[in-house]
């Protein structure tokens, strides 16, 4: 594939002419290394959410969709942002769920086109049977690692979210 023809500039200088990036700081140097290990992590994160699904009988993205929806009915968007998916990525699952009865569409008093997405019985049994998996799992993999270190890590990936959340405009999704 060309330049031009995957959108970017068909015009690409010599690489000597290519600007030279600004040396990074200790702390740009750490968030580089902390976002290649997140996609590594979330790599074998999906694994595993993968296999335990399956218990389920669903898919991990199914999983992540209802775990949007199992304390409350939101809107596709709502599910979205609490889950750091695409409104398009959860419509997409949301409707594979409806169609297949583990989540139903309800009307929102809130506002007359954003429909809720709700999770139904079997979709809370699908959880249900994937927790039998999921709970042993998470003991097993958490016991091997310190749980201060844990609930730091979780403390300080939650308030990059809120700092990456606060550079980023809202984009609707």
């Amino acid at each position: 594939m060309t330049t031009a023809q995957n959108g970017l500039d068909a015009a690409v200088p010599p690489r000597e002419e290519w600007p030279a990036p600004s040396p990074a700081t200790p702390a740009g140097e750490a968030l580089t290394d902390l976002a290649l290990t997140t996609f590594r992590l979330n790599a074998r994160l999906m694994d595993a959410a993968q296999d335990m699904a399956a218990a389920g009988g669903i898919t991990a993205a199914w999983w992540q969709v209802l775990g949007g929806v199992l304390d409350e009915p939101r809107t596709l968007a709502g599910i979205g942002r609490r889950m750091g998916m695409s409104r398009q990525g959860v419509r997409r699952v949301a409707d594979l769920l409806v169609e297949q009865g583990l989540a139903e569409y309800r009307p929102n008093p809130e506002h007359r086109r954003a429909k809720l997405l709700a999770c139904t019985e079997a979709g809370y049994w699908a959880i249900r049977r994937i927790s039998l998996v999921q709970h042993p799992w998470a003991d097993r993999i958490g016991a091997q690692v310190d749980l201060e270190e844990l609930r730091a890590a979780a403390a300080t990936m939650r308030r990059l979210v809120t700092v990456l959340e606060a550079d980023r405009p809202d984009t609707g999704e």
